[in-house]
């Protein structure tokens, strides 16, 4: 269970290289007035994937040590449901996958942007916050 907990606790810097780097490429796309090409798409379904992998990881970590003692605090389930809200808003970019460009772009900036503000008050909900 140490090892789930190690990769879910270091999968969040990966999730946060990957949202940066969604944030200035959607953001530079907006702006400019890009094309919404395939590096855009795999950049917005990696965010999406990553993020789905760590709510994976964090329901088996809650239910695994739940289970086997740690019991069901609320702080845990708060948690759990926050992040798992997160996940869920990751995924709404595919609703304007046959949108213009400049709507695609906009659309992706503002979930990624969206995603991480829900990703603040999730960890805010545990004990030690960011102090952690």
């Amino acid at each position: 269970m140490s090892f789930l907990l190690v990769t879910h606790s270091h999968l969040r810097w990966l999730i946060l290289i990957v949202a940066l780097a969604a944030v200035l490429k959607f953001a530079w796309g907006w702006l400019r007035g890009g094309t919404f090409q395939r590096p855009d798409r795999i950049l917005a379904s990696s965010f999406s994937g990553l993020m789905d992998l760590q709510a994976a990881l964090g329901l088996i970590l809650l239910v695994w040590s739940g289970l086997a003692g740690a019991g069901f605090p609320m702080f845990r389930i708060e948690h759990a449901v926050t992040m798992t809200i997160a996940a869920v808003v990751a995924h709404l970019n595919t609703r304007w996958k046959n949108a213009e460009d400049k709507i695609r772009f906009r659309n992706s900036l503002f979930i990624v942007i969206d995603t991480l503000i829900i990703v603040f008050i999730g960890v805010a909900r545990l004990p030690g916050g960011w102090g952690r």
